[in-house]
């Protein structure tokens, strides 16, 4: 589908211009030396803590950026192209509670964790391993060795990772290189694994997220730059002010990362929506998130990079809200062409909460737009006439020779709707689409099988990961 526009492409250049502005004249607050040392040698003016980036330097980084990448994984078919053609969707991200029908909302823990990988690897719609919800039963400083455990022998799809220190970085690429096997070079030579560095808006790049971002462009990994700048907030009011602003923080993190390492792969970031303005929470699949979203995606096809957006929901169930939420957010990405959507399923409360039945009702959702990028028919036109000919006036066609040919696999057969009458589905128990998506997740979990190698990769790692936590695993930076 063609990418939709909320502007010309001069008025486009415009907001390009003015958040190249912000970075030369009013600059980007980065906290930590090292890397206002690393701008300074490139060009940029230091004033404390405040940098200001020169167009040209802002130029250089957007000549030497990537713009096509591929996402590795342990398993060639689930690996990923990521260019301006591709539309890849990931799990729900940065959730510390989990829900489901069953057990309540609760604090995420290793077993739900643990599930939703298990979930994930079930569904080819979703391309990506979780990094939600936050097993909070597993220690700090050993989280990271968990998480990425479980999505090496759990799964086989690209892997994703939070960036929170130089030693927790370092121990997920050890696990990742020596559990798949890889050489030293064949692990910077490709991309196997990815992260998220949020700018904290406005204009602020604290010490996490600017150690994430070198330590991955440092390794060859795949970063992608997010503000997560909410209209009326953290952001200027107007969509075009939240536009200038997430441009120009995603601008000043894509020249981080490629004076640290040019050609490291990196991927343009937008995350922005609105706030309701009588509560202060922040409010998705609005308006103001599908314009802020085809804004991103022409401003993004601007300087040629790939982009992300993210759907997600406000609501605290899942319910009518969530799902018309989670819909518009996924129609305002698709239709603004983004490459890659986070947050695609699951997401409540603003991303405090992933919810199991709101994985599978919002999975219904990205498995039906999955359908819509498969090619159209090259259908002989004479059969058509043929078709249409067979049957009188007033007729059906549900026993056409054509009919009968492929009534088996003629639609999208549906995840979670229930699509019988209201008496069959009174008899068959008049569930809602909530609870029938419990019994889906329930019966993948129970028919789910490991991905073949896993057993082998799990017997190299788990010497490994022992090693690690009896040497004290990372501490996050804080």
């Amino acid at each position: 589908m063609e990418p939709q526009r909320i502007m010309s492409d001069d008025r486009t250049a415009d907001l390009h211009e003015t958040a190249l502005d912000v970075l030369e004249r009013l600059g980007i607050k980065i906290t930590h030396p090292e890397a206002r040392d690393l701008l300074a040698k490139s060009g940029a003016v230091i004033d404390g803590e405040m940098v200001k980036f020169g167009r040209e330097m802002v130029m250089a980084a957007l000549q030497s950026a990537p713009k096509e990448m591929h996402l590795r994984a342990i398993n060639p078919s689930r690996e990923q192209p990521l260019n301006a053609e591709s539309l890849i969707f990931t799990p729900s991200g940065g959730c510390p509670n989990v829900y489901d029908r069953q057990r309540g909302r609760r604090p995420g823990d290793a077993e739900s964790y643990t599930e939703m990988v298990k979930l994930v690897q079930g569904f080819d719609a979703l391309h990506k391993m979780p990094v939600a919800p936050e097993p909070q039963d597993v220690p700090v400083h050993e989280r990271h060795l968990f998480t990425n455990l479980v999505q090496m022998i759990y799964g086989d799809k690209p892997l994703g990772h939070y960036a929170r220190g130089h030693g927790q970085t370092d121990q997920i690429f050890e696990m990742i290189t020596h559990g798949y096997g890889l050489s030293d070079d064949d692990f910077r030579q490709g991309i196997w694994s990815s992260t998220v560095i949020n700018s904290n808006s406005p204009r602020l790049l604290d010490d996490t997220m600017v150690l994430g971002l070198m330590d991955y462009a440092r390794y060859g990994q795949l970063t992608i730059i997010t503000p997560f700048c909410l209209s009326g907030a953290m952001a200027p009011i107007t969509v075009e002010g939240a536009l200038v602003l997430s441009h120009a923080e995603a601008l000043a993190g894509i020249t981080l990362s490629q004076m640290t390492n040019p050609g490291a792969p990196i991927a343009y970031g937008s995350f922005s929506s609105n706030v309701d303005m009588k509560s202060g929470s922040p409010a998705f699949g609005t308006p103001e998130h599908v314009r802020l979203q085809i804004g991103a995606g022409q401003l993004a096809r601007l300087i040629g990079i790939p982009w992300r957006a993210a759907a997600g929901s406000a609501s605290n169930a899942s319910d009518a809200q969530g799902a018309a939420e989670n819909l518009m957010g996924l129609w305002g990405a698709v239709m603004a062409g983004a490459n890659i959507i986070l947050h695609s399923v699951g997401w409540l409360e603003g991303g405090l909460t992933v919810g199991y039945e709101k994985t599978i009702t919002d999975l219904e959702q990205i498995q039906s737009i999955a359908e819509l990028c498969l090619p159209g028919e090259d259908t002989d036109l004479a059969a058509v006439f043929a078709d249409i000919a067979s049957v009188a006036p007033g007729g059906h066609f549900f026993d056409t020779d054509a009919t009968m040919a492929r009534f088996a696999e003629a639609f999208y057969p549906p995840l979670v709707a229930d699509l019988s009458n209201h008496g069959a589905w009174q008899e068959a128990g008049g569930l809602t689409a909530e609870e029938r998506a419990t019994a889906i997740w329930q019966d993948h979990l129970k028919t789910y099988q490991r991905p073949e190698k896993s057993l082998e990769i799990e017997e190299r790692l788990m010497p490994l990961v022992d090693k690690m936590k009896r040497a004290g695993g990372a501490a996050p930076l804080t």
